[in-house]
C-alpha cells in the first residue's frame, strides 16, 4: 500500500469513529398518550401493553407504555379507576407500592428517596417523591430501579394512577440514588406530564 493509500484509510477509520460516537445512543420522542391522560419523552419507540388486573373482585385496565434500551427499560404503567372506583385508589396504590417494595425487602420509610417534582400539562408544578430501589443480587448482575407513583384526578370524576420507572440490570457501578440522577434517566421523568 503507498503512503497516500494509508493515510486516506487511516482519515477513512477516524472519521468512522468520530461519526459512530456521535451517533446518538438514545432516540429521544415525546408520546403522547391521550386515552391515559399524559405524555412523556422516552428514549425510543415504546411498545404499549395493556390488561387486565383482578382487583377485589373486579377487572382494573392497566396500560403499560415501554422501551429497552441495552440495560435500561423506561416504562409508565397507568390505571384508569372510574368514579364509582375511585375509592379503591388509596388501597390499590398501597397494593401497587407494596408489591415492589416487597422484592427490594424495603418499605416506603426504609427506601432510599429523594424529593422532586413533575409538571402537569397545564405547567402546573408538583411535588413527588422518588425512590431507588436495589434488589437482592443473584449473580454479577445487579437490578436497581428508580421509581415514582402519580395519583391524579381523571376529567370524568375517576382517577388515574401512574407509576413511572427505569429499570436497570447490569453490573453495579453506583448506588442507585447517584446512577439514576444521570442524564438519560432524569430527562424520563422531568418530562412526564399527566393532564
Amino acid at each position: 500500500m503507498s503512503k497516500r493509500s494509508l493515510q486516506g484509510l487511516g482519515v477513512f477509520l477516524v472519521l468512522t469513529f468520530l461519526l459512530s460516537a456521535c451517533s446518538p445512543k438514545l432516540d429521544w420522542r415525546t408520546v403522547q398518550s391521550p386515552q391515559e391522560g399524559y405524555s412523556v419523552l422516552f428514549p425510543g419507540k415504546p411498545e404499549k401493553i395493556d390488561r387486565n388486573i383482578p382487583y377485589q373482585d373486579q377487572e382494573i385496565p392497566q396500560f403499560l407504555e415501554a422501551v429497552k434500551i441495552d440495560d435500561d427499560i423506561y416504562s409508565v404503567s397507568s390505571i384508569h379507576l372510574s368514579k364509582d372506583q375511585a375509592s379503591l385508589a388509596p388501597k390499590l396504590l398501597a397494593q401497587l407500592q407494596g408489591n415492589l417494595l416487597q422484592r427490594a425487602n424495603v418499605n416506603l420509610e426504609t427506601a432510599a428517596s429523594s424529593e422532586s417534582f413533575y409538571q402537569t400539562a397545564n405547567h402546573q408544578r408538583i411535588a413527588i417523591k422518588d425512590y431507588f430501589l436495589e434488589f437482592p443480587s443473584t449473580g454479577a448482575v445487579e437490578t436497581s430501579m428508580r421509581v415514582r407513583w402519580i395519583t391524579r384526578m381523571a376529567s370524568d370524576g375517576g382517577v388515574w394512577i401512574y407509576q413511572q420507572s427505569v429499570l436497570h440490570s447490569a453490573p453495579a457501578r453506583v448506588e442507585a440514588k447517584k446512577f439514576f440522577s444521570e442524564e438519560a434517566y432524569s430527562n424520563f421523568f422531568d418530562e412526564f406530564h399527566p393532564e
